[in-house]
């Protein structure tokens, strides 16, 4: 009886023994270099995984618009992947996911970009300097002024009321994100195959919905908060703190370029048109330009360039000896400094 005792007694240990959890696996061990990156859309990190997984990670930003995932590598440790900051400043929080396993997490700082290299007052952090990037903003931006030339007054987006607002509204859009939700919100009569610039899509700036440069000066970061920038600007605003001088010849004008005209009467007198170049939507080889008439006649209008050049008032034509014809503008954005 006592070795039955005390082997009853043996076998109950190995009972709770094997009945006792196993470790709870451990979470993929992840580092982030350099940790402290710029936040001017281009600056890269790495981030180095060890977790032998045949199955790549996912890798999701739990700060949103913050920065995104360029390329994800098998390597002798684990895995690699570039982490492209968007041009939000602040903390950056990085999640990583295995099948089985508990998430990983871990941070880097994006640091506010300052720079102004063309001391326009346009901070670097808006400028589109690639030139992917530039080419689809210049196709959306006068894709999205075309349209409402031909949208019935009822269908125009309503801000449209005059000059600037045309731009205004083409400007903004063009740099959103172009998915369906937003097509159907715009009411497009089509949409195009035209790629989204991947710098950053608005409002996720650090000025949000204040795109526009109002005041004088060089960009400091104090801008972002002193009313340097708003969601309004006239024709005059956009001319003298949002673009910049390009040339007095309608020729070499590129498609999204601005045209800027002075007059001497009326309450209003800058003017603005759209050089469209080849329409988007109708096939043709002419070359438009696009804009809005202003209170009064209310209208959209879209001349070929022959057309201006003859238009009946001579002080609409652009024509270099026009002393109403400011010339061409071309935006801070689209500015190369190098």
């Amino acid at each position: 009886m006592k070795y039955a005792w005390l082997l009853a007694a043996a076998l109950l240990v190995l009972a709770v023994v094997a009945a006792k959890p196993g470790r709870e696996p451990l979470p993929p061990r992840i580092t982030i270099s350099p940790a402290r990156l710029v936040a001017d859309g281009y600056d890269t990190a790495t981030l180095s995984i060890d977790e032998g997984s045949p199955a790549p990670p996912r890798i999701v930003m739990e700060t949103p618009h913050a920065a995104t995932v360029q390329e994800i590598a098998a390597t002798a440790n684990g895995w690699h992947a570039q982490l492209r900051t968007g041009v939000i400043p602040g903390p950056i929080v990085v999640r990583v996911e295995f099948p089985g396993l508990p998430p990983a997490r871990a941070q880097f700082i994006a640091a506010l970009d300052t720079a102004d290299s063309a001391l326009d007052g346009t901070p670097d952090f808006l400028r589109l300097d690639d030139a992917d990037d530039q080419r689809a903003f210049r196709r959306w931006f006068t894709f999205l002024a075309e349209t409402q030339f031909f949208q019935p007054r009822a269908g125009r987006a309503a801000e449209v009321v005059d000059c600037a607002a045309l731009i205004r509204y083409a400007y903004r859009e063009a740099l959103r994100v172009h998915d369906g939700g937003w097509a159907t919100a715009a009411h497009l009569p089509l949409a195009p195959g035209i790629a989204s610039p991947a710098k950053y899509q608005y409002p996720f700036t650090p000025l949000t919905a204040d795109l526009f440069r109002v005041a004088p000066g060089r960009f400091q970061a104090a801008d972002i908060t002193s009313g340097a920038f708003a969601q309004f600007a006239d024709a005059k605003t956009l001319q003298l703190r949002n673009t910049h001088f390009v040339t007095r010849e309608l020729a070499r004008a590129q498609p999204g370029d601005l045209l800027f005209y002075r007059q001497e009467s009326g309450d209003m007198p800058f003017h603005s048109m759209i050089y469209l170049g080849e329409s988007q939507i109708e096939k043709s080889a002419a070359r438009y330009l696009v804009y809005h008439t202003g209170p009064g006649p209310d209208e959209i209008r879209r001349p070929t360039v022959d057309e201006l050049i003859r238009f009946p008032e001579p002080e609409w034509r652009p024509l270099p000896d026009n002393p109403r014809f400011l010339g061409i503008y071309r935006w801070n954005i689209l500015r190369t400094t190098s």
